[in-house]
């Protein structure tokens, strides 16, 4: 297990990339106030980050933070790939920064595991 950033590119801005926040978060999490932890621990952020080649400026990018295994990751991220489709490029990497840390904490507290002892 560990936390992985699903960066859902070709976003039209700030706006347009918090318009999908809700329907994704619906997709990892159906029913919104369900009863124990979600199987796969998941949060959002926006980051600006370098635009392809040939265009110009930075490109708006809605993050996607999960704590899953190897294949929760995969699958997370075919999921999301399905619903975005062909204009939101998708991609899954190692997180980047700190910004989804908790949601190791969070996996452990709600597993009865405590928090990282580190």
């Amino acid at each position: 297990m560990q936390i992985y950033e699903i960066h859902i590119r070709g976003c039209a801005g700030t706006d347009a990339a918090l318009v999908l926040q809700e329907p994704l978060a619906r997709l990892l999490c159906p029913v919104e106030d369900h009863e124990g932890p979600c199987e796969v621990p998941w949060g959002f952020t926006l980051r600006d980050e370098r635009a392809e080649e040939g265009e110009a400026g930075p490109e708006r990018v809605l993050v996607l933070g999960i704590f899953a295994s190897a294949e929760q990751a995969a699958e997370v991220v075919d999921r999301v790939r399905a619903f975005v489709g062909a204009a939101h490029p998708v991609v899954l990497g190692e997180a980047a920064t700190d910004t989804f840390d908790e949601l190791a904490d969070q996996y452990r507290i709600e597993q009865g595991l405590g928090p990282d002892p580190a």
